[in-house]
């Protein structure tokens, strides 16, 4: 990507944990780009780079000011790690023109410290992904073999910036850190190792969401482990596990929730 922002989508988001969107919904920015190449991603659409419009910082904090007034519970920023540098030129604006929700950074896991350490004070929760304990597998799916540590090194961060979790008092999360990890079909394994080092770490101080919505959106021919949705037993094998290891703070998903309902149109709603 270039330094000019890419966004593909803003609107209310229905589908984050239900401190994050609630009934309200969560205002969410679908920013283009990734900084990791996960084989199975869920929004290649965007995640490529290839979707979306180019927008100014100015009109970027315009979105904000509209998504507030729309009712949204916070602002989300998914995936906008590599525009980390103009988001918070927007955010700085916004916040001058009125904008007072909690804002949300939605992203991958695999950050610098340097990113961070720049948005200190404009993010008030960490929503990182925490996808690999197993390094081989990180390269293998993710082409990030650097991925464990860094995800470490980068979840140690925004828990010293954000502190243990706080809520107002509809329940909606004000400041904190959640750890997402999505199991992936056949690695039970390296999903135990995750969450067994997210609370031997952590413990109470962030919330853990379990997720088993993994959904193969495209044929994979050369992993062909990752071309079915994880199962019923996979799923319980790690709740079982949460549980042995005494997680208490943690959101789980029930029912078929593995349904593209989660991949939202990137129509360039709320952008143009």
């Amino acid at each position: 990507m270039t330094d000019r922002i890419r966004a593909a989508r803003a609107a209310l988001h229905m589908w984050e944990e239900p401190c994050i969107s609630g009934t309200k919904g969560s205002g969410a920015v679908f920013f283009s780009g990734c900084s990791l190449r996960c084989i199975f991603c869920q929004n290649h659409e965007i995640a490529a780079g290839k979707a979306g419009k180019e927008i100014s910082e100015e009109r970027l904090a315009e979105i904000f000011l509209e998504l507030q007034e729309k009712g949204a519970a916070n602002i989300n920023l998914v995936t906008g790690t590599h525009f980390a540098p103009s988001i918070r030129k927007a955010l700085e604006r916004a916040r001058e023109q009125g904008l007072s929700l909690p804002v949300v950074y939605n992203c991958g896991g695999y950050e610098s410290l340097r990113t961070l350490r720049m948005l200190e004070g404009f993010v008030d929760v960490y929503l990182p992904d925490f996808k690999y304990m197993d390094s081989q597998l990180a390269e293998k799916f993710s082409h990030a073999p650097d991925y464990p540590e860094a995800a470490k090194t980068a979840l140690a961060e925004m828990v010293r910036q954000t502190g243990p979790c706080v809520f107002d008092p509809e329940g909606y999360i004000r400041k904190g850190t959640i750890v997402r990890h999505l199991i992936l079909p056949g690695h039970t394994r390296n999903s135990k190792d995750v969450l067994r080092y997210l609370h031997e770490t952590y413990g109470d101080r962030i919330y853990i969401s379990i997720m088993n919505q993994y959904t193969p959106v495209r044929p994979l021919p050369d992993y062909p482990e990752l071309n079915r949705k994880v199962t019923r037993r996979e799923y319980e094998k790690v709740l079982d596990e949460a549980v042995r290891l005494g997680i208490e703070k943690a959101y789980i998903q029930e029912g078929e929730t593995a349904d593209e309902s989660f991949i939202p149109a990137f129509d360039l709603e709320g952008i143009e």
